[in-house]
């Protein structure tokens, strides 16, 4: 390959790395803690109102959607609010369809126009098993759903400053990349029967697709929401004490360092609140050999079949109590989820570039008043 062409191909593979911004340590001081919204007592926290059985189609889910819905209407209404609906048959529930609902949140910056904006995704899954009955899926993912809540309240001031300081300044015009934030929050992910590629994703497969097919104006940078997914960031079975979490895609492992190097930064600068000597992600170090074909099936395949860019955050091995009936508030780990929230809150802070506009960490209220819902 002649030299330039090699010194053009290295700056590509380089290029996501070189155009991230760190955030300072007085940032990583003012990222919050979610607090009492933790707390799995407190009816009118983000936590508490989850830990109930999310079957879909069933009356506990949409008690759950409910909750979301109102926490961003009612706290943060500058962010989208959209249902994407679906129905399958399942292997429990025979010729009868089943529904799923997935619920999109969104912020873009207010000039961005359809197809112009690439968009950070972070997705977890709020439904629960079919079998055994009354389980709650406190990992499994009520606290990961809870934590992107969190996140999202975290940044959701600093994103209003950044946009409103780039239009003050002029920097509208398009000549920069344009970066908008989406959570998803997925129904229908756990097998009903069995795991299968039929039975499993339901949501998350339904949304895949629809959104490769719906395209974006003519012209749009972006042609279908596939394609404007920058990173799509999946939380599952976080909570527990002592994660491990591996990189597993060598196409992401740059991002799954970044998320490393702010571990280590808040650590140094003992903002955790958990003491292991182990880091949570434990492969930093890893090299292009030592990634070898395979991943944990999960909401993410869909989108991974799509190429969109994936970093997968789910522990190996996965918590002891994995699918049994111990997965429940009691066994969650205080300490890691309050950890979990300020790591992935401090990794969107540098992925959308907000080091100048993180407010001064304010008391956290126990949350909106619960009689509003």
């Amino acid at each position: 390959m002649p030299r330039l062409a090699i010194l053009l191909l290295v700056i590509c593979l380089a290029a996501p790395s070189l155009a991230y911004r760190r955030l300072s340590d007085d940032s990583l001081k003012r990222i919050p803690s979610a607090g009492a919204d933790f707390d799995i007592h407190n009816a009118a926290g983000l936590l508490a109102p989850i830990l109930i059985p999310r079957v879909p189609d069933t009356p506990g889910s949409e008690k759950v959607q409910e909750h979301f819905v109102q926490f961003f209407a009612k706290r943060l209404p500058a962010w989208s609010i959209q249902m994407h609906n679906s129905s399958s048959k399942t292997p429990a529930t025979g010729d009868k369809l089943v529904n799923f609902r997935n619920i999109i949140l969104r912020r873009d910056p207010p000039w961005a126009s359809v197809g112009g904006v690439s968009r950070l995704t972070l997705a977890a899954h709020y439904d629960t098993l079919y079998r055994p009955e009354n389980f709650i899926g406190a990992i499994d993912s009520a606290a990961p759903c809870a934590m992107l809540l969190h996140v999202a309240r975290s940044v959701d001031e600093a994103l209003t400053k950044r946009w409103a300081a780039m239009e003050e300044a002029g920097e509208t015009d398009g000549l920069d990349e344009e970066m908008g934030v989406q959570i998803l929050l997925l129904d229908g992910e756990e097998a009903w029967v069995s795991w299968t590629d039929t039975d499993s994703t339901y949501g998350s497969r339904a949304l895949a697709e629809a959104w490769e097919t719906e395209m974006h104006p003519a012209g749009s940078t972006y042609k279908n929401n596939i394609e404007a997914i920058s990173l799509f960031l999946l939380l599952d079975l976080l909570g527990a004490e002592n994660p491990r979490i591996p990189s597993y895609f060598a196409s992401t492992h740059w991002a799954y360092q970044h998320f490393a190097t702010i571990e280590m930064r808040m650590r140094k600068l003992k903002l955790l609140e958990t003491k292991s000597q182990e880091p949570f992600l434990t492969e930093a170090d890893k090299t292009s050999s030592q990634f070898y074909p395979g991943f944990i099936s999960d909401d993410h395949v869909p989108f991974l079949e799509r190429g969109v860019d994936i970093l997968h955050m789910i522990p190996t091995p996965f918590p002891w109590f994995w699918h049994k009936m111990e997965d429940d508030g009691e066994h969650l780990d205080g300490p890691t989820m309050q950890d979990w929230g300020k790591l992935v809150t401090a990794f969107v802070a540098e992925w959308m570039e907000l080091e100048d506009y993180i407010p001064k960490i304010q008391p956290v209220e126990d949350s909106y008043e619960k009689s509003e819902l």
